[in-house]
C-alpha cells in the first residue's frame, strides 16, 4: 500500500500537495492527520500540519467496473494526433528532432491503471528543451496534454513526453538514489534532505520509499523550493526546514 506524508500551513494544504503527488483524487486515498499544527504566538513557536495520505486499494468490484481504456482504433487516433501536435510544435521553435512513439517504457509520472502514452523526442543538442532541472520539458509536456484533452473530448491515457531518453536515465538515477539514502539513513538514524524536485521527481523518491521498513519520506517546502527528506521511521521532522 502506497503512502506519503506531507506538511503545509493547513490540514488542506498538506491534503492538496499528497494527491499531487501522488497523482490522484481525494476520494481515492484515507488520510490521517498526524498534526493540525499551530500559529505560535506572533509567529514564534510555529509548526505547521502535518498528514499521511495513503492509496484505497480498489475493491473487486470497482476493479470489475474499470474502463479498460480506449479502443485500439481510438489509442491510434490519440497517438498519431499528439505525435502531430509535437511535431508541429517543434517546427514552430525551429527544433529539427524526430518524435518517436515508445512501447514498454518505464516513465509513468501518475500512478494509473492504463499504461501512459510515451514520445522520446530524438535528436543533436536538445537541451533547450529539457531546461534547468527539466522544467522547459515540463512546461512543453502540459501543453501538449492540454491540446490533445480539448480534441479528444474523453479520458485519455497520461501523455508522457521525453528527450533524448532523459526521464528515463533520471527516473532510474533517483530510484538507485531512494535506496542508497535510505540505507544512509536507516544506519546513521540521522533524516537527509534532498535538493528541491518538481513534483514528479518527489513522487519517483516517495514511490521508491514507500514500502521500505526503516524510513520514511515526506515533501517540506513551497513551491519551486519543495524538496523531499528521509528520516527514520519514528523520527520527530517537525524542526526541519
Amino acid at each position: 500500500m502506497k503512502e506519503i506524508e506531507t506538511s503545509a500551513k493547513t490540514v488542506e494544504e498538506a491534503i492538496k500537495l499528497a494527491l499531487e503527488e501522488l497523482g490522484r483524487s481525494r476520494e481515492e486515498v484515507e488520510v490521517d492527520v498526524l498534526s493540525e499544527g499551530s500559529h505560535g504566538i506572533l509567529g514564534i513557536g510555529a509548526e505547521e500540519a502535518k498528514v499521511r495520505v495513503r492509496l484505497l486499494e480498489p475493491t473487486p468490484s470497482e476493479t470489475d467496473s474499470e474502463p479498460q481504456g480506449p479502443e485500439p482504433g481510438q489509442k491510434r487516433d490519440i497517438v498519431s494526433f499528439t505525435q502531430s501536435v509535437l511535431e508541429a510544435m517543434l517546427d514552430k521553435m525551429g527544433v529539427t528532432a524526430s518524435v518517436v512513439f515508445e512501447t514498454g517504457a518505464i516513465v509513468q509520472e501518475a500512478e494509473r491503471t492504463l499504461p501512459p502514452i510515451v514520445f522520446n523526442i530524438e535528436g543533436d543538442d536538445l537541451g533547450i528543451l529539457i531546461g534547468r532541472r527539466g522544467q522547459t520539458l515540463a512546461c512543453l509536456q502540459y501543453v501538449v496534454r492540454l491540446i490533445v484533452a480539448q480534441e479528444m473530448k474523453a479520458p485519455t491515457p497520461v501523455i508522457v513526453i521525453d528527450v533524448n531518453g532523459y526521464k528515463q536515465r533520471r527516473y532510474q538515477t533517483l530510484q538507485a538514489l531512494a535506496q542508497r539514502l535510505a540505507e544512509q539513513v536507516a544506519t546513521s538514524g540521522n533524516p537527509f534532505t534532498l535538493e528541491p524536485m518538481p513534483a514528479y521527481e518527489r513522487r519517483i523518491i516517495h514511490l521508491s520509499l514507500a514500502d521500505h521498513p526503516d524510513v520514511t519520506s515526506e515533501s517540506i517546502g513551497v513551491d519551486e523550493a519543495r524538496k523531499v527528506v528521509i528520516s527514520p521511521k519514528g523520527h520527530d521532522t517537525s524542526a526541519i526546514e
